[in-house]
């Protein structure tokens, strides 16, 4: 790669031209925050960053409103995509840091665009919404947007912490109806059945298959529709659950048992029940060897530090990209503050300055990974490699 240097000079130049524009696009998204599949002013303000940059954009985008790709194709030595989001969260606005880690995909988008010549290469810039409910990456992931992508990257804002090995949990939403019959629960109770005694014997079940799973699996719900009145028998109750767990393979075979799980507390409870997705289905994160060898030889190279990551604590949407093509997802520091996601503290270090300066530095770090996958044929293919091995692996 004896041209990475020269090019590498001439993309942080380039980052350097457009970091005030990205620092300023992520503090007014911060101030005007969108929450998920309303992010309608958000992704068009990133869409008009990438045209000032050099990018043909479509927007709306795979069917989506509120998605867009901003694309530089040049030829096919290689094809990378950068992952960027923007939807906040209710009442607490951008708690998540999306506002900063979006726009720092845009400003490596466009520290990239004028080498893109010279690579020969094709280059994205995806905008993927609603990443905190129907994640949009698991709609084209399914598509197979990604399927000839080489390597699809985005870094996470974090608190403290900065760790490449990101992992995710895979997760599945279910909502169980159970149905049985009305009364008057004092004038005549056994003409009723009780649909909340299903739900109720339900999530005893629940806790009692906690004892027989295996440690890393999660479940947890809420019970959000469960009567009209105390003198009615209830008709109708509803229960919410997330299941995760670290594979999708082990989380299909959990789900299996949940169900039956259902099945026996309506039986018991003289109800019917149903279940359906309220939710579309998030995978794990696969990992990359050889990609996250490469990141993290990058976060080297710029002289920032990382520890291992703390463990899988939640689910993304990048976790249906990674099972299509190779994908990373690194976390950030953002802020020398232990602050957790999805706080009012976190959303406010959105805008603080070293938020900044680490907006900035993660568009390097995203821009340099770019780079060396488009110059070095060898290791897109170890890449491609190592995705398909992980493909194969069942985890029961």
């Amino acid at each position: 790669m004896k041209d990475y240097a020269r090019l590498l000079k001439r993309v942080n130049e380039e980052i350097d031209r457009f970091a005030p524009d990205a620092i300023a696009l992520s503090d007014d998204l911060a101030a005007n925050p969108e929450i998920s599949e309303q992010e309608f002013e958000s992704s068009r303000k990133h869409a008009r960053f990438l045209e000032r940059a050099g990018f043909e954009v479509e927007i709306p985008f795979y069917g989506i409103s509120t998605a867009y790709r901003g694309r530089i194709s040049r030829g096919g030595n290689g094809r990378v995509a950068l992952l960027a989001e923007y939807d906040a969260l209710p009442e607490i606005g951008h708690a998540c840091g999306h506002n900063v880690h979006g726009a720092m995909s845009l400003l490596a988008g466009a520290g990239l665009a004028p080498v893109m010549d010279e690579l020969a290469g094709d280059l994205w810039v995806t905008g993927t919404p609603a990443e905190e409910t129907n994640g949009a990456k698991i709609t084209m992931a399914a598509g197979g947007l990604f399927d000839e992508v080489d390597l699809a990257l985005m870094i996470h804002s974090g608190g403290r912490d900065t760790y490449v090995r990101y992992r995710a949990l895979a997760m599945d939403a279910l909502e169980f109806r159970f149905r049985g019959r009305a009364a008057h629960a004092a004038g005549a109770p056994w003409e009723g059945r009780n649909a909340l005694n299903g739900a109720t014997l339900f999530f005893h079940a629940i806790d009692m298959l906690r004892q027989h799973v295996r440690p890393e699996i999660r479940m947890h719900g809420i019970i959000n529709q469960g009567g009209a009145a105390p003198n009615i028998v209830p008709e109708t109750a509803v229960a919410r659950f997330y299941f995760r767990s670290p594979y999708r393979s082990q989380l299909d075979r959990l789900l299996s048992r949940v169900t039956r799980a259902a099945q026996g507390a309506a039986m018991a409870t003289e109800t019917e029940v149903e279940w359906m997705n309220f939710e579309l289905s998030f995978d794990e994160v696969q990992p990359n060897e050889t990609a996250e060898t490469l990141m993290e030889e990058v976060f080297s190279e710029f002289e920032v530090p990382f520890g291992p990551c703390p463990g899988a604590q939640g689910s993304s949407d990048v976790g249906n990209v990674s099972k299509r093509c190779p994908a990373l997802q690194p976390t950030l520091s953002i802020t020398k503050n232990p602050y957790a996601w999805h706080t009012r503290e976190f959303a406010a270090a959105t805008v603080q300055p070293e938020a900044h300066e680490a907006l900035v530095k993660g568009a390097r770090l995203l821009a340099a990974a770019a780079l060396k996958t488009f110059l070095d044929p060898g290791l897109r293919r170890r890449m491609r490699e190592d995705f398909l091995r992980e493909k194969e692996k069942v985890v029961l």
